[in-house]
């Protein structure tokens, strides 16, 4: 990703706006995961399939800039223990690619079983775990199963019925939000990041933030 620092610090006050907006789409997340997953009486508590050691990858400047608001909460030592273990994940991915493995290995975010960026975390972070829908324009809905954990839930709670999460109103709503800061940013170039490597990139003295 090509936005220098002075470019970042000159129009932060342009993109400022639409990150607010972000934060209160990720708040209308946040109440409707909770509301669907409190009816089927599932709670994330951590389990072995961590979805923190998944590979998920990033595709939208919104919840780029959004990380970066994150560690501008840190102190210079979190932010440091942040960069270096980003550092670290993003070596090992790279060797196992390289070498074709599939590896598994913890998000540098995760301490002691928990976000240390936690209110910055991405979209995909927020809606994993229980059963949800897409809507695509002429197609039919496309349905999608819930976590290892969640199923294991469910049938502890006897709840094994679909109740209804439609991902595709936030999906849009990112998306028009996401139009509306690569306008205020000029940023035109396509995205595709896992976490580590979003953060990653801020390690070198180019992206320092203070």
């Amino acid at each position: 990703m090509n936005l220098p620092r002075e470019r970042l610090l000159t129009i932060r006050h342009r993109y400022l706006p639409v990150l607010k907006r972000l934060d209160a789409l990720f708040g209308e997340m946040d109440r409707s995961y909770t509301a669907v997953a409190g009816q089927y009486g599932f709670a994330c508590n951590g389990c072995a399939d961590n979805c923190c050691l998944t590979r998920f990858y990033h595709h939208t400047l919104l919840e780029y800039l959004y990380l970066v608001e994150g560690l501008r909460s840190l102190d210079s030592d979190g932010r440091h223990a942040v960069f270096e273990k980003a550092l670290t994940v993003s070596a090992a991915m790279n060797d196992a690619d390289r070498q074709g493995r599939t590896l598994r290995i913890m998000c540098p975010l995760n301490r002691n079983d928990r976000c240390s960026l936690y209110p910055y975390r991405p979209m995909i972070c927020r809606l994993h775990g229980i059963p949800h829908e897409l809507h695509q324009s002429g197609g039919n809905p496309v349905k999608n199963p819930g976590c290892d954990s969640f199923f294991d839930q469910c049938r502890q709670h006897g709840q094994t019925n679909y109740i209804r999460f439609d991902r595709t109103p936030f999906y849009r709503h990112m998306a028009m939000l996401e139009k509306a800061l690569r306008r205020e940013t000029g940023y035109a170039h396509k995205i595709k990041f896992t976490i580590a490597q979003m953060l990653a990139t801020f390690t070198d003295r180019t992206y320092e933030i203070d």
